[in-house]
């Protein structure tokens, strides 16, 4: 492991300093800072960067895998770009998976809201069971519809893992031989395959609904962060990466 840089050391604490504040006031912060439906009454335009600083409050591990990974792969990029391009691409990828995130859960909120429609609710029903969960049972609609409907409107996004994937990539592109090891399995594998082969993984996990993961995965986060990442390094490398005006 490199050494952590001052930027990704005080990144960590800002998330462990937003990890321990949500835990001790709860839902309230969640409906603040959690990334909401832009249809939620809970959701705030601030939301696209404060959901980066926001974990899973359940457990441990989904704050602990993203901080490792800021360290491991977030440091020696911090290095290469200096502080402030670092800064910028961190938040520009997190941003960008935010908005990839609200535009799949958009389109798949709208094709549910669009079949409710056809199944003969008004307007006012489907929203009413947007926010509540009732519904009129009379009407033939498939569980499957309205669970999309429900899911999409009322769970938040959390979590720095968009604009982790955006480091990955990164990393991936400026040491595209490093060997790095996939968990339980003991084999190196070069950045240039490893990361790919992740982003791959969360496609198919993303069309499919695949539980390769685990549950609760927001895989077009991770797709959103990947490709803001993979095309500001593209940008950079071809054009300015050498330009020291960032520092």
């Amino acid at each position: 492991m490199s050494r952590i840089t001052e930027t990704v050391k005080h990144l960590i604490i800002l998330n462990v300093i937003f990890y321990i504040g949500s835990q001790i006031v709860g839902s309230q912060a969640y409906e603040l800072f959690a990334l909401y439906f832009p249809k939620n009454e809970h959701f705030h335009f601030w939301q696209l960067v404060s959901h980066m600083f926001m974990h899973d409050s359940q457990g441990i591990t989904h704050i602990l895998f993203n901080m490792l990974g800021l360290w491991m792969f977030g440091s020696p990029l911090e290095q290469i770009l200096g502080r402030n391009r670092f800064l910028f691409f961190y938040f520009s990828a997190g941003i960008g998976a935010a908005l990839i995130h609200t535009f799949v859960n958009y389109y798949q909120f709208n094709d549910a809201y669009q079949s409710m429609l056809g199944a003969g609710f008004s307007d006012n029903e489907i929203i009413q069971f947007a926010k509540t969960g009732s519904y009129r049972s009379d009407l033939p609609v498939a569980q499957d519809v309205l669970k999309d409907l429900y899911t999409t409107f009322n769970t938040p996004a959390v979590g720095a893992s968009g604009a982790l994937y955006g480091i990955l990539v990164a990393f991936g592109m400026m040491f595209p031989n490093t060997s790095l090891f996939l968990m339980f399995i003991p084999i190196p594998i070069k950045a240039k395959y490893f990361i790919p082969g992740l982003i791959l993984m969360d496609l198919y996990a993303g069309f499919t609904g695949s539980s390769i993961f685990g549950s609760g995965i927001a895989h077009f986060a991770h797709i959103g962060g990947a490709l803001f990442g993979f095309l500001m390094m593209w940008y950079w490398k071809k054009n300015s990466f050498n330009d020291k005006r960032w520092y």
